[in-house]
């Protein structure tokens, strides 16, 4: 039974008919087809998919959605339609009962509809069910179905009109009756029901309306419009954006990819058996009667050892391949429509030269055109959505993983790389895996995309194609030699960039001593010429990079050349018709983006395989063992027989060591500098790798280290520590640990913010904060390495006495305290001696007195000469560095102004944020990027371009007349000439190409050369106050971000920017020409684009900036946390830090999930604006195909075809271009800052050696820290005669390093002068009162490079004077034992040398300037005795007949000299010499005999 009979028994209704629906002007399909064909289609369509959507609610359950108005009518109208087809099969057989004949098929397909309805209605109420809000799937068939419906529509009103004798007016009714409800289901499936029971959006705030919102509104992304108003309204802020989806959240997605990592791990990890034997020797202390017995045991100890590398990429795969395969299915759909384009392009173009074809067929071809190019639209943005958020989420998965890690790595493992390294892991590496993701399908999709490309073109043009596909060919080997070339080239930039960075740095943190020394000049020449060698090599990548875009710009044309020069010249009957020119024109456009996506792809691959390696290495580091101690209910603290390996080169590692410490003891751990005390406190932290024996705690710890580890929180939250505030303890604690004082000083209370790594607060502020966070947290073994170090000799006893000694807060607690200060001994129960790695004694104080051993020795040295010096040694934290006392209101410096203002929340703050601006970016700082390039340059870059898209348009005119040459006799006459010119436009296309590239990037790189010159030279010119309020990441981030965006981006932004543009307007020019009717349209589109990019703009800015505002939160975390590990963990806090850092990076992602899914926005809006042109060039040239030529018209649609994506790329790159462009207003912004006093005057008088004498006199001389404070020193007058020697001496606050501040004019006197030798010091310029003067600053400031630049950058001295310096300062025969003398090189700040010898190369400095007035600001850290001694005596010896102020903390060293000044508050207190101060019995005689000294 054929399908004929099947519709009709006699066989009188066909199942297809040319003649009437193709040949006709009015067409219409058989009735067999639409009985058959057109009903089965939407039945076998949802038949086919349901199984699949039905498995998928399954996995994928939302929740339970309640029965609303919505679902019941979905329900009523699938029963109704169940109902209609029923009716109709009724109806067949009542027909066929009385006698009439009927066919099969109208039997079997109402039935086969019916069923179907049936189907439809349960899946519905299945949907309701598993919480699906809108269904794609069921949209997709009502509206098939409607669309097959509508032509059976059509065709029975027709039926109807023309025979209506004949209608079945049963089966009509029925019909309509249908296709009115088929109309109302397909409505009603494009709303969307309400959320589900219990889901994330009623709980949430502000939910993500993605999950609720409907099919149509997803696919187009009309869900994000609500945020793009508010954003048009206002900028958009923090509390808009909605919170993220449950399955990209932190939560989440780390968990996942931790597991699979684990499962990976676990593969390659197989168990082996390993015998221990351990000889356990009894402690020395415990068995006082017999000798200890010697006993041992074997332990058998199971170790996994390694067999291979575990696979990264496996576990991310497992974790994210699923839902990235969804996006290859997008891409092959995508790939296949990209063609239908040029077909539809050749059936247009035959169309226009065949008369006889009925009109309705340009319409239906323009219709096609619509539909296809919409469906390529949605399909690839959904594609790209899928990809975006697949991204994501990796981003998240690693940051996630890679911060987990970094809290359980073992200390070895942490230093084999730096800290910036594994910040780098977390920002470069996993922003790489981000960008490939969106790429990575091109790996199979371009090769498909050329097969395709290259099959079409053969059809159109045969053999020939060959010679464009070899010129493309060549095109890829010339394009990836290019693309090496610019990679080594980039490797040399990025490693002047990065030496760039790191002085910067170090000029950033040093700036002060730089000041100081008035080696500013020096240091700025350093940084230009590495800048300038950076240029360099950027100059030569800009012309790599010219041939490149050459390249990249005339493939198209050069394959078009050879391809029409091999076909016309191989045979004269070849003739080059529209159909084949234009045809092939676009699929050679097509061909144009795999090829050259291609290399970009696999370099990216390259890449992101380097940084999953890296990767790997990280997350596959050994970890802390947890074992390493024991938490066993028994004493306090003991560790029998461990022996400890240390990962630090320098520290001895312990050997055997025996302890058991009974529980409430205060145990004291002494010892010589590098004896193992600190690694004694981490073997019992389990922070180092136990070679065997056992460590017990019994109970919490809190752990104080010594250096101590401050947060970017609040004072308050830093004491807190996460625990619950109690404040009756809190306040007790603050008093306990000295901080009473410093919060009255500090400008926010317990409130202020402290700066990362703590750098508004002193050193001794910062170890007392560590302090009292360990008391707050109440624990019950101690763990203190050396708090009081850092603290004043008072404070330290306060501290001593209310905290740690057997009266203070911790009393009844286990203490271990490691300590320098001899004073506490006595009242410790135990003390351990070490030397070199092992306890040597143990015992009472008395006890050990008694031994006369290792300890009574270190007593000697120690306190026998200089007992007195230690107890003030212990600290002497009133010397606080200089810088702190620059910031105004920051620390103590001036306690009294401090005091007085009142404590806002605005002064707690203390560094400035780096502020998101707002609104448009301002038309000026385009015109000052013009001018920095160089006016005339721009103008002639513009010429360029046009010239170039001049020459562009005239080839393809030329082609399109040519193809439209009459034929005589099967070939083209003049078609040599035509070849020749079309070649020679080609031509000068190249050359613009090629200049205009090479002016840009040129342009480019002078005006970034201007730029930095510039703001260097204004960063430098800025006053310390600039620094304090700036914090250093803003400063380094100008120098490397924005001066990178200046140097790379911007250029090439800027060339894509303007081809972009040219492009749109040409091929608007075009279909202007082609069709003039099309400029009723243009304006109102055009209209429409330019108010959706505005839009978009105004929103995607602020989400940009957003998201990079949250952006380094993230990485300071990590950078504090990786920093403060040990603290964390034994403090117990992993958790809550992981907590944390997911938080910072949800909270990013919140920002840049919106700015994903408004790209796509924009591309759906400004591809159909697109897609409205194409269509309407085609239709007005159908309109108009009996006046048009078929080349006129080719041309016209092969330029439409590419619009959409010109006009993609022109919204891309112009906010592009906006945010980019922000760099050049941030890089100026500096220049607008307040600068200091000129660094040399025009017209000096100074005579050459002055100060010859020294003198000085300083006549009510006060100054203040901000316009806002009060005077933190005030009407101070002194008379100091040249050569006098004078102390400067009082309590922390009082005044003493501002005194010097205003000496060096890092702070302007706000009243009064200092003159020395008679000369006004405010009438000179800066550099030359600085570099007349000396100063010896506290902590000692070296910079990465040779040990004679850092004694002398300007090159000023001979090597005999350096030497002769170095000889003075004690450090000749240390320099000349290193093996490159004095061209060792100092590490970054100097940390290849101790505190000591830093210190002694700052004396050296001094002696090699040797002026007549020398500072010496005492060094507070404590420096070990010896130094101390070495540089007073040498400069006692050497500088006899200079003037020298000292600041001092320690009076002992200034009893000699003659004369003290006493300051106060501010005022000056007493000034004399120090006997008769003594005598007076006032402030100094009270400080002398808190010293010991009377």
């Amino acid at each position: 039974m054929g399908i004929d009979s099947f519709c009709s028994l006699d066989g009188s209704d066909p199942f297809w008919d040319w003649n009437r629906t193709w040949q006709t002007h009015n067409p219409d399909l058989t009735p067999c087809f639409q009985n058959t064909v057109l009903v089965w289609i939407p039945c076998l369509y949802l038949w086919l998919s349901a199984p699949f959507y039905i498995l998928y609610l399954k996995r994928n359950d939302r929740g339970y959605i309640c029965m609303t108005h919505l679902n019941r009518a979905k329900t009523v109208i699938g029963f109704a339609l169940w109902l209609i087809c029923w009716a109709d099969v009724f109806y067949s057989f009542w027909e066929r009962g009385h006698d009439a004949t009927i066919a099969p098929v109208y039997l079997v397909s109402p039935t086969m509809l019916g069923v179907t309805m049936l189907l439809a209605t349960f899946l519905i109420q299945y949907e309701r069910m598993k919480g699906v809000q809108s269904s794609g799937v069921m949209l997709n068939f009502w509206l098939v179905a409607l669309v097959c419906a509508t032509v059976t529509f059509r065709s029975k009103i027709l039926h109807a009109l023309t025979e209506p004798a004949s209608v079945n007016v049963f089966k009509y009714t029925t019909f309509y009756i249908y296709y009115t409800m088929l109309l109302i289901s397909l409505i009603l499936a494009c709303l969307s029901d309400q959320p589900p029971l219990f889901s994330q959006a009623v709980k949430d705030s502000n939910p993500c309306p993605e999950l609720g919102a409907s099919f149509l509104s997803r696919i187009t992304f009309w869900w994000i419009t609500g945020l793009m108003v508010i954003g048009y309204k206002r900028p958009l802020e923090e509390k808009d954006l909605w919170s993220l989806n449950t399955e990209d959240k932190s939560e989440k997605v780390v968990p996942q990819l931790v597991r699979r990592w684990d499962q990976e791990c676990n593969k390659v990890k197989r168990p082996i058996d390993k015998t221990l034997y351990s000889p356990k020797r009894a402690a020395k202390g415990e068995k006082k009667e017999g000798q200890p017995i010697e006993e041992s045991e074997i332990l058998l100890a199971k170790t996994l050892q390694k067999t291979g590398e575990p696979s990264l990429f496996c576990a991310l795969c497992r974790t994210f391949g699923p839902y990235f395969l969804v996006s290859s299915l997008y891409k092959i759909i995508h790939d296949i429509l990209m063609f239908v384009g040029p077909e539809i392009l050749r059936l247009l173009i035959q169309f226009v030269n065949d008369s006889s074809a009925p009109t309705w067929h340009g319409y239906f071809y323009t219709t096609l055109l619509l539909v296809c190019t919409c469906v390529q639209t949605l399909i690839l943005q959904k594609y790209f959505h899928v990809c975006f958020v697949t991204g994501m989420r990796l981003r998240t998965a690693i940051v996630g993983a890679v911060y987990r890690k970094a809290l359980v790595i073992t200390n070895a493992a942490r230093r084999t790389s730096t800290v910036g390294e594994i910040v780098n892991l977390m920002s470069v590496d996993a922003q790489r895996f981000m960008d490939l993701i969106t790429y990575i399908n091109m790996i199979w999709s371009a090769p498909l995309q050329v097969i395709l490309a290259l099959y079409f073109l053969w059809q159109n043009l045969g053999p020939s194609v060959l010679a464009g596909v070899a010129v493309m060919v060549l095109m890829v080997p010339l394009n990836a030699v290019i693309a090496m070339k610019t990679k080594t080239y980039q490797v040399a930039q990025m490693k002047s960039k990065d030496n760039r960075i790191k002085l910067m740095n170090e000029v950033l943190n040093g700036i002060k001593v730089l000041k100081l020394y008035a080696w500013e000049l020096a240091f700025k020449d350093k940084v230009s010429a590495i800048r300038e060698s950076e240029l360099r090599v950027l100059m030569k990548t800009a012309y790599l990079g010219a041939v490149s875009t050459f390249t990249w710009v005339c493939a198209p044309f050069l394959v078009a050349l050879s391809t029409f020069a091999v076909y016309v010249l191989v045979d004269d009957h070849n003739i080059l018709d529209a159909q084949k020119a234009f045809v092939s024109l676009a699929l050679f456009n097509i061909l144009r983006f795999p090829l050259n996506m291609l290399p970009m792809v696999i370099s990216s691959m390259v890449q992101a395989s380097v940084s999953m390696k890296r990767l790997r290495v990280f997350l596959s580091h050994e970890e802390l063992d947890e074992d390493n101690v024991e938490r066993p209910a028994i004493t306090a603290c003991e560790s029998s027989d461990s022996i400890w390996k240390s990962g630090i080169k320098q520290m001895c590692p312990i050997v055997v060591i025996n302890v058991r410490v009974p529980e409430g003891a205060f145990v004291a751990v002494v010892g010589h500098v590098g004896s193992g005390k600190s690694s004694l406190l981490s073997a019992l932290l389990g922070e180092m790798q136990k070679q065997e024996g056992s460590v017990s705690i019994k109970g919490s710890v809190a752990y104080v280290p010594q250096q101590a580890w401050i947060q970017n929180a609040t004072l308050k939250d830093n004491i807190l520590f996460g625990r619950e505030a109690k404040d009756s303890w809190y306040e007790k604690v603050v008093e306990a640990c000295a901080l009473l004082p410093d919060l009255e000083v500090l400008p926010g209370g317990d409130l202020t913010e402290i700066g990362e790594k703590g750098v508004n607060l002193s050193g001794g502020q910062k170890q007392r904060v560590s302090v009292a966070r360990a008391v707050y947290c109440n624990c019950a073994v101690y763990l203190l390495d050396d708090p009081l170090s850092a603290v004043d000799a008072h404070v330290g006893k306060h501290i001593f006495e209310k905290v740690i000694g057997p009266q203070g807060l911790l009393q009844g607690r286990t203490r271990v305290l490691v300590t320098h200060g001899l004073s506490f001994l006595p009242q410790a129960d135990l003390i351990l001696v070490m030397v070199d790695g092992e306890i040597t004694e143990m015992g009472s104080y008395t006890e050990l007195l008694g031994r006369q051993g290792a300890f009574a020795e270190f007593l000697r040295t120690y306190a026998s000469t200089e007992q007195e010096e230690v107890e003030e040694s212990v600290g002497g934290e009133a010397g606080l560095l200089v810088s702190e006392l620059l910031s105004s209101g920051k620390t103590e410096a001036n306690d009294v102004a401090a005091a007085k203002t009142t404590k806002s929340t605005e002064a707690a703050r203390l560094t400035e944020a780096d502020k998101a601006n707002t609104g448009r970016v301002k038309l000026s700082v385009f015109w000052e990027y013009m001018k920095a390039i160089g006016l005339p340059l721009s103008i002639f870059s513009i010429f360029l371009f046009f010239c170039h898209h001049l020459s562009s348009l005239g080839s393809n005119y030329w082609l399109s007349l040519w193809t439209d040459d009459p034929v005589i006799n099967n070939t083209q006459p003049n078609r040599e000439m035509r070849l020749g010119v079309y070649g020679a436009f080609g031509l000068t296309q190249g050359i613009a190409v090629f200049c205009y590239s090479v002016t840009v990037s040129v342009g480019g790189i002078l005006a970034s050369r201007y730029l930095h010159q510039t703001m260097l030279y204004n960063v430098l010119r800025s006053p310390m106050s600039f620094f304090e309020r700036t914090p250093s990441g803003n400063l380094v981030n100008r120098f490397a971000k924005e001066t990178d965006t200046i140097d790379t981006v911007i250029p090439s932004i800027i060339k894509m920017f303007m081809g972009s543009m040219f492009n749109v307007l040409g091929s608007c020019a075009v279909i202007l020409i082609a069709t003039p009717l099309v400029a009723i349209i243009i304006p109102p589109l055009g209209l429409l684009y330019f108010f959706v990019q505005r839009f978009y703009v105004a929103s995607s800015r602020q989400l940009k900036r957003l998201e990079s505002v949250s952006r380094s939160p993230v990485y300071t975390h990590f950078n504090e946390t990786l920093l403060g590990t040990s603290v964390i963990r034994a403090f117990g806090e992993q958790q809550r830090f992981i907590r944390e850092s997911d938080g910072r990076v949800d909270h990013n992602q919140t920002a840049y999930f919106p700015s994903i899914v408004a790209n796509r926005w924009l591309a759906v809006r400004l591809e159909f604006v697109g897609n409205c042109i194409v269509t309407f060039a085609a239709l007005f040239a159908v309109m108009a195909r009996d006046s048009l030529s078929p080349g006129i018209m080719g041309l016209s649609i092969s330029y439409a075809l590419q619009v959409t994506t010109s006009l993609n790329w022109l919204v891309r790159m112009s906010s592009e271009v906006e945010t980019n462009i922000v760099a050049v207003e941030k890089v100026k912004e500096y220049g607008d800052t307040e600068k200091e006093a000129e660094w040399r005057l025009e017209h000096s008088t100074l005579p050459a050696g002055w100060p010859t004498t020294g003198h000085i006199e300083i006549r009510n001389f006060g100054l203040r820290y901000r316009e806002d404070l009060e005077l933190a020193i005030s009407d101070i007058s002194v008379n100091i005669e040249g050569g006098e020697k004078v102390g400067i001496v009082g309590r922390t606050g009082a005044g003493k390093s501002s005194l010097t501040l205003g000496l060096f004019r890092i702070i302007e006197a706000a009243q009064g002068e200092i003159c020395i030798d008679g000369v006004n010091i405010a009438k000179l310029g800066l550099h030359e009162l600085r570099s007349r003067i000396t100063i010896i600053p506290q902590d000692p400031v070296l910079f990465s490079g040779s040990l004679r630049m850092n004694l002398d950058p300007f090159d000023g001295y001979t090597d005999e004077e350096v030497w002769r310096a170095l000889e003075l300062a004690h450090l000749k025969n240390f320099v000349s034992g290193l093996p490159d003398k004095l061209n060792h090189e100092c590490s970054e700040g100097g940390e290849n040398l101790s505190l000591g010898q830093r210190q002694l190369v700052c004396l050296a400095r001094a002696l090699l300037r040797k002026t007549k007035i020398l500072v010496l600001d005492e060094a507070t850290a404590a420096v070990d005795l010896e130094t101390d001694n070495l540089i007073q005596s040498t400069i006692r010896t050497q500088f006899e007949d200079c003037t020298v102020l000292t600041i001092a903390h320690r009076l002992n060293t200034i009893m000699d000299y003659t004369r003290v000044l006493v300051l106060d508050k501010g005022h000056m207190a007493e000034f004399g010499s120090p006997s008769n101060l003594i005598a007076k019995k006032g402030i100094f005689y009270k400080m002398a005999k808190d010293s010991g000294l009377v």
